[in-house]
């Protein structure tokens, strides 16, 4: 993979391969005195933001007993329901469950042959939805889909196993973009409506040829969690009514319980050194999909396993990802090798660290370029595959395990609990912003913020004919002029749309994989 590049280089680039982004620092003025940055304005000398030990204070997690965390539903009706985006505008996935989990030495798995997965839907809500059982009297669309049901099994003495309530996917196709529709989800065959949810609603995402496209926003969460901290991230991102959310690992934290339940901690390994292997209380994957459903029923959802999503189970933990594969109906997987050559390069990408939405594991505080934090190489050793624990291309870090100062390529970082949001303002301009939970009631709840600017004559690709005359933000165009050296054009604006893909979807599925999940808001 090329390298990250000066800010101000890059573009904003879809092709059903990679997403491209480049940003700078809030911290860092503009050359013409003020306004948001863009990334025209850039490189900026690397900043870092003084941590608030206070801020580490939440991250207990939630217990299972708050209200939030009970189910919205009893028996047969559909809780934790959630939607996901699926290959374009015109398709929804719609997602739930049904019946009651178990935890024991011994379980009877519930047979998801004997419920229904249906999805009844409309264009206008209906007046009666509440407590009508004759929905196809209502709603003239019926999508059906599957369930299933996953088991979590420790054959280890004192360990409990685990097995859910039946998991329901089911697509719905023929949507038409930006539509709102109304929806019920369960099974219409028990009596009286009591196997359907009440009526929800959603909005499908725009086409790309659409006018509407603009603006967009697209939430960016990572490591959320379940605790004081988690909360408040997700209310603050629920304010900010985002098209989509993007959760890009690291959502529960169930393998920080041991199988009995219990209370949660941030180390399990340290916490519990004799255990036969890293063990998981999948009740919390329940209380997290009721927590999410006021947010997920209504908003897409996509995810991206992390490192707390394994779960490894059965004899040596052979098997992994249970709970992740069956309760997602759509998946991403990381394509590409993070590899840094400090050569600068124009058209590479640029990482950005996202995350902490609240997690039990508390904010990380330490950067392994400050003195006397760099970890051994005996401390980084990988589950899979092979490290080489030395540096040895060119550059600064040369022949050395750690860089010894803040990397020309990182503009700006920060330790704190938040959500980013990525605002579309149109086939130019794209708005990166920073939103921190201590931030959420003050006059000003923006951490970071900036502008990304397309760039083709930097990174040229083929793009549509149209252009147009006027594709500045509401807040004004900002500053076309760029540092010495990176030749901007005043023209920039008018030299080319950005590449727009109706599926947002897929389009953030490539984002989130270069948000590389960390306890801090970096910009690399």
């Amino acid at each position: 993979m090329a390298a990250p590049a000066a800010a101000g280089d890059l573009r904003f680039l879809l092709v059903g391969v990679l997403v491209v982004v480049v940003v700078g620092s809030r911290l860092v003025r503009r050359a013409d005195g003020g306004g948001i940055p863009t990334t025209l304005d850039g490189p900026f000398e690397p900043a870092t933001r003084a941590f608030d030990r206070a801020l580490r204070q939440g991250s207990d997690d939630v217990p299972l007993t708050d209200p939030r965390l009970a189910p919205r539903a009893r028996p047969p009706a559909p809780e934790q329901i959630a939607l996901a985006a699926s290959s374009d505008a015109t398709s929804v996935w719609v997602s739930w469950v049904t019946g009651e989990a178990q935890v024991g030495s011994h379980l009877n798995p519930l047979d998801p042959s004997t419920v229904r997965s249906e999805v009844w839907y409309s264009e206008r809500p209906s007046p009666t939805a509440a407590a009508a059982g004759d929905v196809s009297g209502h709603y003239p669309h019926v999508a059906r889909g599957k369930a299933e049901v996953y088991s979590q099994l420790y054959p280890y003495p004192g360990l409990l196993n685990y097995t859910s309530g039946a998991i329901h996917h089911v697509r719905l196709r023929g949507l038409k973009p930006a539509t709102r529709y109304y929806y019920r989800c369960g099974d219409s065959s028990v009596s009286g409506g009591a196997g359907l949810s009440g009526e929800l609603s959603f909005e499908t995402l725009p086409s790309s040829a659409a006018a509407a496209a603009y603006p967009r926003r697209v939430a960016v969460v990572g490591d959320l969690g379940l605790t004081g901290n988690s909360t408040s991230t997700v209310e603050q991102l629920a304010r900010n009514d985002p098209s989509l959310v993007v959760v890009v690992g690291d959502m529960t934290y169930a393998n920080q319980y041991r199988t009995t339940g219990g209370r949660g901690v941030p180390c399990f390994s340290c916490s519990f050194p004799d255990a036969p292997l890293r063990e998981s209380y999948q009740p919390r994957w329940d209380g997290w999909g009721r927590f999410m459903e006021p947010l997920t029923s209504r908003i897409p959802m996509m995810v991206i396993e992390g490192n707390h999503e394994i779960e490894p189970q059965g004899q040596g933990g052979a098997v992994t990802f249970a709970s992740y594969l069956a309760r997602f109906a759509v998946h991403a997987y990381e394509r590409m090798n993070r590899v840094f050559n400090y050569t600068l390069d124009p058209c590479g990408p640029v990482y950005i660290t996202i995350g902490d939405g609240g997690n039990i594991e508390k904010i990380d505080i330490d950067h392994a370029d400050d003195p006397g934090k760099c970890p051994g190489p005996g401390d980084n050793h990988p589950e899979f595959g092979g490290v080489c624990h030395l540096n040895f291309t060119s550059g600064p870090a040369k022949g050395k395990f750690c860089w010894e100062k803040q990397p020309e390529w990182s503009a700006f970082r920060e330790s704190s609990f938040g959500h980013g949001i990525l605002e579309v303002v149109n086939s130019t301009y794209a708005l990166w912003t920073w939103h921190r939970n201590q931030d959420a009631y003050g006059e000003d709840s923006v951490g970071d913020q900036i502008y990304i600017v397309r760039q083709p004559d930097k990174c040229l690709l083929q793009t549509t004919s149209a252009s147009s005359e006027n594709n500045c933000p509401s807040q004004g165009c900002p500053s076309l002029v760029s540092n010495s050296g990176y030749g901007a054009h005043k023209d920039i604006i008018r030299s080319g749309h950005l590449i727009w893909n109706a599926s947002l979807a897929i389009w953030m599925i490539l984002i989130s994989t270069i948000f590389i999940k960390g306890n801090s808001c970096s910009r690399f």
